[in-house]
């Protein structure tokens, strides 16, 4: 147990961290799965000149189901007891509780109030495997009308286009995983 906020510099000193607490190697692969997904939303965000926090996506993307290290059964089978278990794992290793956060919000988002970068995790974490939820694309949307002078319809088409190529490779990422 730590009281001092550990740094994570990369997505890959997070990998290693997590496999220090015991990570297997389907649950890194899950978690390099759903950054490929946000790595695509990174990018057209930055094509959009939207400000954001990416380190924060991709930490958030890497530690969203660290809770999986202690019931492992629900990398296969439906489950949420890793989200707060996986929360608390972190900020008990720690890991900054805002970043910890993202295992219970990238679950439970419509339930908190999340940031910006929470719903993005939430986001990856559902298209990589080829699903699509609208209440959540409409959210992140929304967020990013605040975020750049657009004309809402433009950006609907535009970010839908993007939602759904990261999504239409859903089944080759499940057949990766």
């Amino acid at each position: 147990m730590s009281s001092q906020i550990k740094d994570f510099p990369t997505v890959h000193d997070a990998y290693k961290f997590l496999r220090q607490l015991g990570a297997s190697s389907k649950l890194i692969r899950h978690v390099t799965l759903v950054g490929e997904a946000a790595d695509l939303l990174i990018a057209k965000l930055h094509q959009l000149s939207v400000s954001f926090n990416e380190d924060f996506v991709r930490l958030g993307v890497a530690f969203h189901d660290a809770g999986k290290i202690l019931y492992p059964e629900e990398l296969t089978a439906k489950g949420n007891n890793h989200e707060l278990a996986g929360e608390e794992l972190l900020i008990a290793h720690g890991v900054e509780p805002s970043l910890a956060r993202c295992c219970r919000s990238h679950a439970q988002w419509e339930a908190m109030e999340c940031s910006f970068e929470e719903l993005l995790v939430a986001l990856a974490d559902t298209l990589w495997k080829g699903k699509r939820i609208s209440q959540l694309e409409t959210m992140v949307i929304e967020r990013i009308l605040g975020l750049c002078k657009r004309d809402y319809w433009e950006l609907f088409v535009e970010m839908d286009s993007c939602f759904e190529a990261i999504a239409s490779e859903g089944d080759l990422k499940l057949s990766r995983s």
